[in-house]
């Protein structure tokens, strides 16, 4: 706490990070000013009774920071985008080209997200079509014309390209991931909420239920800030090397390898995805043609949030995409090069090759641990009712993740910013 604090001073006072801490407030403030301008011609009093019904749509509008509830102008929120930077990372496995433009560096990347940004304008463009047929069967949106249509589509499509575009100025002139920190201002934005519909179902119950509840929330906290912290390290000698008159290397560092390597990363994407086959089923199950009608509510059963199916799929997907994006973020075969070109060496391993098994094997291991921790956060909400028989959990364990671990990385990202601004001023 008092590392904390000495940032949050050191930040405050210094003119630069204060800059950027300013403009991030701003973006935030301008996020939650759209986030209250509605589209025209929806029933938000019945909007908001049908989400408060639905405990499907009621998740999904926490991740949407209330926008789907008030149905604002951004009411897809970054989901197109997250699910765009999904296939994208996907297709780089498949197509070589893509492969090759993702290790050209910084203008590679970009590239690459400027691929993202054009596939997330048709994604939000059929979420959109797909929302406006789910609440007019809901008699919730009146029925509109084709030009009525296609204005409804390009507002909220355009909606969500200003929040990528917001997203992306914070990460540029503020500080932290710009996208991350946007879906942990919606979170937050609703944690009010949320806390006094949990407290609301608890104070319904008897005390050990609520001491029961009171003490994961806080073992929770607790071990994602351990897990986010936990570092393998490994030993790294370099060799004496003699260049001119001068003598180099010869000393001993450590290789860091987190047990979570990939962040909080694998739960937004898990989390777009899961919801993907109840928001099928929720379109289905309006339809006028019986079959369709039968399959719709076939899926709404079976894949409701408390039942096992649902549970069990977003487990997996949480661990299944741990493993991909850590792929991404780390790559053993560069780190062996790399270690192999400055003269370093790992002891009882050989250079080159044998350095990159050795490091796969390691982080493969040290990941699986990460990834069913991961998981089992991912779940949270129906282990806890497994043990306090709170049937109406509004508060899970996947936004206590993303909250906790982006004020982490936010504070990780002010403090190198610290860092930076000392050594330039030292340089000087």
């Amino acid at each position: 706490m008092e590392r904390i604090l000495s940032i949050f001073r050191n930040s405050i006072n210094s003119p630069d990070v204060r800059k950027k801490l300013l403009f991030t407030a701003f973006i935030f403030l301008v996020t939650r000013i759209f986030a209250h301008i509605p589209v025209s011609g929806v029933n938000t009093g019945a909007l908001q009774s049908l989400f408060s019904q639905n405990q499907f749509l009621a998740l999904l509008d926490v991740f949407s920071g209330g926008t789907l509830a008030n149905f604002s102008v951004m009411a897809l929120g970054l989901n197109p985008y997250i699910n765009a930077s999904i296939i994208l990372q996907l297709l780089t496995m498949i197509f070589p080209k893509l492969e090759a433009l993702q290790k050209e560096g910084e203008q590679g990347r970009q590239k690459i997200n400027q691929y993202t940004r054009m596939l997330t304008v048709p994604l939000a463009a059929l979420q959109a079509v797909g929302m406006y047929a789910l609440l007019r069967s809901q008699g919730i949106i009146d029925n509109l014309s084709i030009i009525g249509l296609i204005s409804l589509i390009l507002t909220m499509t355009a909606g969500t390209m200003v929040m990528v575009w917001l997203g992306e100025l914070i990460t540029e002139r503020g500080v932290g991931n710009g996208i991350s920190l946007l879906i942990f201002a919606g979170i937050v934005s609703r944690l009010p909420i949320l806390l006094t519909q949990t407290a609301t179902t608890i104070n319904a119950q008897n005390f050990f239920n609520i001491a029961i509840f009171s003490v994961m929330g806080i073992a929770v906290i607790a071990s994602i800030v351990i897990v986010n912290e936990a570092t393998r390290q490994i030993t790294v000698f370099y060799a004496k090397r003699v260049r001119g008159n001068k003598m180099y290397g010869g000393q001993s560092t450590h290789l860091p390898l987190r047990l979570n390597q990939a962040g909080v990363i694998p739960i937004i994407f898990a989390v777009s995805l899961v919801l993907l086959p109840s928001l099928f089923a929720n379109y289905l199950a309006v339809s006028p043609n019986q079959i369709l009608h039968n399959i719709g509510t076939a899926i709404t059963v079976w894949f409701s949030p408390t039942g096992f199916l649902y549970n069990a799929t977003y487990f997996i997907l949480v661990v299944g995409f741990t493993y991909f994006y850590t792929a991404v973020v780390f790559n053993p075969k560069k780190i062996a090069e790399e270690i192999q070109k400055y003269g370093g060496f790992i002891p009882g391993i050989r250079p080159g090759t044998p350095t990159a098994h050795y490091l796969n094997y390691i982080l493969t291991r040290i990941t699986l641990a990460g990834a069913l921790f991961l998981g089992l956060i991912a779940i949270l909400p129906e282990i806890a009712r497994l043990f306090t028989n709170i049937q109406n959990l509004a508060l899970g364990g996947t936004g206590i993740l993303i909250v906790v671990s982006v004020v982490l990385e936010t504070i990780k990202a002010i403090e190198a910013q610290l860092v930076m601004r000392n050594y330039e001023g030292y340089a000087k």
